[in-house]
């Protein structure tokens, strides 16, 4: 499993919980909102996945200036968390391999 020990660890475990609060919110939260008139599901979810959403641009920053990467890989970063699955594909096809690496060193 991920370990917090390291700034790409906690990148990991906090991208995919904000990843799962964002798929929670827009697949659970909004839909009860605007079709079984349940605001506060939105209220719940969109405040817990924005603190996330806010630790995940923060351990990316820090695992960014920690692993010294160019700004090109910081930018995909911090963009996957603006699409709905992209903490889980960048998980999946990057952060992964390069603990690895790291690992292995």
């Amino acid at each position: 499993m991920h370990s917090w020990k390291t700034s790409l660890g906690r990148l990991r475990i906090v991208g995919l919980w904000e990843g799962w609060s964002f798929l929670l919110l827009l697949g659970v939260a909004m839909p009860l909102k605007y079709f079984a008139d349940w605001p506060l599901g939105v209220r719940v979810v969109g405040m817990a996945h924005g603190v996330l959403f806010m630790a995940y641009v923060l351990a990316a920053i820090h695992a960014a200036l920690d692993r010294d990467w160019p700004w090109k890989r910081t930018a995909i970063v911090l963009a996957a968390s603006l699409l709905p699955a992209g903490p889980f594909v960048l998980d999946a096809k990057l952060l992964k391999k390069e603990q690895e690496l790291s690992v292995e060193s």
